[in-house]
């Protein structure tokens, strides 16, 4: 099962970006892993309901196909344990899905549409994370998902 990671703008914390580089080596042991940049939009207000430019974008790329997943990270979506989500990767495997996408918002979040068109909003804490951030930690959850299927001593 590949995994596809899809965030807008550049991590330029030099720090994250090397954990970021870390983990995506790490994960690559066990999975292909794609990152994609979106080049960002102007921060326009906007009502919440319908689809923003970058949306329209992203739905481009990631156009529905059997076997894929979309995901996006969103401060409404399901709130799972570590191992929850190592399960969840299993079953998605286990299911024939080729590809899990994961979607990174902006500080904005997600258009109520679009978070419509996904397969599932997951969120990765109740805190408020910068993008940076959030792209590091659910790359390290990836991971750690990984090592928790394969009863590897990581998440310990």
């Amino acid at each position: 099962m590949r995994i596809r990671v899809i965030w807008e703008g550049k991590t330029k914390d030099p720090r994250l970006l090397a954990l970021q580089s870390d983990y995506k080596a790490r994960i690559a042991h066990f999975s292909e892993l794609k990152t994609d940049e979106i080049s960002p939009e102007p921060r326009l207000r906007r009502r919440g309901e319908e689809l923003s430019g970058l949306e329209k974008r992203l739905l481009e790329r990631v156009t529905k196909l059997d076997g894929r997943r979309m995901v996006v990270l969103d401060q409404r979506g399901e709130e799972w344990t570590s191992g929850q989500f190592a399960r969840w990767m299993g079953q998605c495997a286990s299911q024939g899905v080729r590809e899990l996408v994961f979607i990174v918002g902006g500080a904005d979040g997600f258009s109520t549409e679009f978070r419509h068109r996904a397969d599932m909003a997951l969120s990765l804490s109740r805190m408020t994370l910068t993008r940076d951030w959030a792209r590091t930690l659910l790359l390290e959850q990836i991971y750690r998902a990984y090592t928790i299927e394969r009863g590897y001593p990581y998440p310990r």
